[in-house]
């Protein structure tokens, strides 16, 4: 008996012992093509060189300092890269462990801003339903999707969850994009004027909705609007770009493709690639300025923030992303696996939506295509292909609830930015087989 508390204390899982590009391979010698990066993570494969090299070079020299007396060159170097690439406005960079620790920090920030402005008034936070921004108390709380919350609801603050931007659901028959637009701007309003517009601290929202909703991406103009509703009552917005961050659909910052930027970004997953743990929430210059012109500290802090070997390897990761220009194989092989996915389930009956950016891609199963609707989640559908693409070599990331959180099925795909024309081509043969082996 294993002594892990592992996340199934009924599941048996294989044993990973290598790594060798987009594919790893378990204690057996069997390999599997990791179509879904992990958890969208390792954007770079399981064996790049170039990073293993950096993070030996920094534990050979200094693997760790603690941040409240110390700063290092990793991570200052780091800031300085990212900052050097950022939407307008960011000039400042709080290193933390991993995404969820990066929306936490976002909302106790976003807090202390107006804190220290002179406005205490300002705690509400809206988000999204359907939404996922981590699993700690405050980014859980934030978070929209009712099966995770449940059993922990009496832990959670309030927050206020509104429409996503769900077109292919919610966008009715007779509104365009901008109508569609305009009736969720007007949500919003009416949710800030029910809190009362002085009263509202933050609206959160990812680019792209990863984990619970399938790589989903909102309408052209959507979050100009949202941004431009943000601004005209002083709220922030925080954008989380965990998952959808860091080259994943073909910009380094998922809101380059929004022509939008924000107060607060969240970071993490693609940031490290998986060879060290970190996450990051950019900030702006204003919220910076405020609080150093204020109390000069920010009232919050990890262990392990600013790790310098977890910046050594995120810089790592970073170089080699631009210097190889892996973000225009990203563009390109996405657009070739979308292309393959809609040869290949255009027409399925069971695949409803085919949908994302990039190399982050989502495919939602219905069991009836005309009337979208979903399959029962008595059947578990999403865990049954999940193990059948494991038998069958392949790794992708299916995952339930995807329409309020007990019912829709959605299969998220997330390959490494290194993959090639011959691995579009294995990840759609695998996942259709898995597919049809699962509901025919």
């Amino acid at each position: 008996m294993s002594h892990v508390f592992h996340r199934s204390l009924t599941a048996n899982y294989p044993v990973a012992m290598g790594g060798d590009g987009p594919y790893l391979i378990d204690a057996n010698g069997k390999r599997y093509l990791d179509a879904c990066g992990g958890a969208a993570v390792s954007c770079l494969g399981h064996s790049d060189t170039a990073v293993i090299s950096a993070v030996q070079r920094q534990i050979a020299t200094m693997a760790y300092a603690h941040s409240s007396f110390f700063t290092s060159e990793p991570m200052e170097q780091l800031a300085d890269f990212l900052v050097a690439r950022a939407p307008a406005g960011i000039d400042s960079v709080y290193f933390v462990s991993g995404g969820s620790e990066a929306v936490e920090s976002a909302l106790k920030l976003a807090r202390q801003y107006f804190v220290e402005r002179g406005q205490p008034q300002r705690r509400h936070v809206i988000a999204r339903r359907q939404s996922y921004h981590g699993n700690t108390l405050g980014a859980l709380a934030t978070g929209g999707n009712a099966w995770r919350r449940q059993q922990f609801e009496p832990l959670l603050i309030g927050v206020t969850h509104v429409s996503p931007c769900y077109a292919w659901r919610e966008q009715q028959a007779h509104e365009t994009d901008a109508d569609y637009v305009a009736r969720l701007g007007q949500e919003l309003e009416d949710h800030i004027a029910e809190l009362g517009a002085e009263n509202v601290m933050a609206f959160i929202a990812e680019p792209v909705v990863g984990a619970t909703a399938g790589a989903l991406p909102a309408v052209a103009g959507y979050f100009a609007r949202m941004r431009a509703i943000c601004q005209r009552h002083g709220i922030l917005l925080i954008l989380d770009e965990v998952m959808c961050g860091m080259g994943r659909t073909g910009s380094l910052f998922a809101c380059e493709q929004e022509g939008v930027t924000a107060d607060l970004i969240c970071i993490a997953k693609g940031l490290g690639a998986g060879y060290q743990p970190i996450g990051a929430v950019m900030v702006s210059q204003d919220i910076r300025e405020t609080i150093r012109a204020g109390t000069g500290f920010f009232q919050h802090g990890h262990t392990y923030i600013g790790h310098a070997t977890a910046c050594a390897a995120a810089l790592a990761v970073q170089q080699q992303i631009e210097e190889r220009d892996l973000l225009a194989n990203v563009r390109a092989m996405g657009r070739l696996l979308q292309e393959r996915l809609r040869q290949r389930f255009g027409e399925h009956p069971h695949v409803g939506d085919i949908r994302g950016r990039g190399l982050f891609l989502g495919l939602e199963l219905v069991q009836d295509r005309a009337s979208k609707q979903p399959f029962d989640p008595a059947r578990r559908l999403h865990a049954r292909i999940k193990a059948q693409a494991m038998q069958n070599g392949l790794m992708c990331y299916p995952m339930g609830g995807t329409i309020n959180g007990l019912h829709g099925d959605h299969i998220l795909l997330a390959p490494p930015y290194i993959i090639d024309a011959s691995h579009v081509e294995e990840i759609v043969d695998k996942l259709g087989a898995s597919i049809d082996a699962c509901i025919g």
